[in-house]
C-alpha cells in the first residue's frame, strides 16, 4: 500500500522509524528507498520502502507472510491490500502526526 506524509520531519529517518517499531534492513542506491521492516526478524513481518521526495515521505509497505519460498529468488507472498496492512498504515500515520510538520 502507499500513501504520502507531508511535510518536514522534526527527527531523522532513522530514528523516527526507529520510534515507530521499525528496523532499518539496507538502502537500495538505485531507487534511493530505504528499506524497513517490523518486527526485525521471522514473519509475518511488515516490509517497509520508504523514499524522501522533496519534503515528504513515501511509504510502500506490504506483509510478508512467509520467507521466499526458492533460494536466490526475490519473489514472495506479500499482500498490499488487507486489514493488517490498512491498520498499520493507519498507526504510522497517526504516529507521524507528532514528528512531521506539515507544510
Amino acid at each position: 500500500m502507499k500513501f504520502v506524509v507531508k511535510g518536514t520531519l522534526k527527527e531523522n529517518i532513522y530514528n523516527l522509524m526507529r520510534k515507530i517499531g521499525y528496523h532499518f534492513r539496507n538502502e537500495d542506491k538505485e531507487t534511493k528507498e530505504f528499506i524497513f521492516t517490523r518486527p526485525s526478524k521471522g514473519y509475518p513481518r511488515i516490509h517497509l520502502y520508504l523514499k524522501i521526495k522533496n519534503e515528504n515521505l513515501v511509504f510502500n509497505l506490504h506483509l510478508d507472510q512467509k520467507r521466499p519460498t526458492y533460494k536466490g529468488v526475490p519473489a514472495h507472498s506479500g499482500e498490499y491490500e488487507g486489514e493488517v496492512v490498512e491498520k498499520e498504515t493507519e498507526r504510522i500515520k497517526q504516529i507521524l502526526k507528532n514528528y512531521a510538520t506539515r507544510s
